[in-house]
């Protein structure tokens, strides 16, 4: 039997709350057509991550190829205000993602998992994301940041990249997500994966897999 050594981890809706919540927050806050943004963003998303043909602007974000304020004119070009207007684009970024907060309990778990002798190594694909690092040497044994290495979920070779990175083989990690897409690439390369939905469930299945207490009183 194969012992899980390694867990890798996503950030963004994983490690805190749900890029939803902060979304709707953003839709209220900055009056965005909603009905008009779900459409836009389905066919984006589809398309970046269920394997549509070519390249999109989504990929190209991810892997640093695009930077942010460029991203942003686009994106803002293709959506409405409630006004029949496109938002403003500049800062568009920060303020759909400034709903984010910390889930303390996924911060013990990695803390724990640590202290227990696992590795880590936090993984995720950036939309020109400002990250809050303090701590993070407690945390992590490596990051792996998709605008950073120039790759991106879920691409095979930025999951190989992160297993060299802690020296592990696929088979003796986890990866933690809350986006299919990527989970399904990681099981595919021998990773065990659990889809992230909320902390409770995947302290469960992670706790089942380590066959460890993770729960703090």
């Amino acid at each position: 039997m194969v012992v899980v050594t390694g867990v890798l981890i996503d950030w963004g809706g994983v490690l805190t709350t749900s890029l939803s919540d902060s979304i709707a927050r953003w839709i209220r806050e900055d009056r965005i057509d909603a009905d008009h943004y779900h459409v836009v963003m389905r066919e984006m998303i589809a398309h970046a991550y269920a394997g549509g043909d070519g390249e999109s602007t989504v990929h190209a974000l991810e892997r640093g190829e695009l930077d942010g304020p460029a991203f942003e004119r686009d994106l803002a070009a293709r959506l409405l205000t409630l006004d029949g207007v496109p938002p403003v684009a500049e800062g568009l970024l920060d303020r759909m993602f400034s709903g984010f907060e910390r889930v303390e309990a996924m911060y013990d778990v990695l803390r724990d998992v640590r202290k227990n002798g696992l590795k880590t190594c936090l993984l995720s694909n950036s939309w020109a994301n400002t990250y809050a690092r303090d701590g993070w040497d407690d945390l992590f044994d490596a990051v792996v940041i998709s605008g950073e290495v120039g790759m991106r979920k879920p691409e095979p070779r930025i999951f190989h990249h992160a297993l060299g990175q802690i020296g592990l083989p696929g088979e003796e990690c986890v990866f933690i997500d809350d986006i299919e897409a990527n989970i399904l690439a990681a099981r595919a390369l021998g990773i065990a994966g659990i889809h992230h939905r909320d902390a409770e469930s995947t302290i469960t299945e992670l706790e089942s897999l380590l066959r460890l207490t993770l729960r703090r009183a």
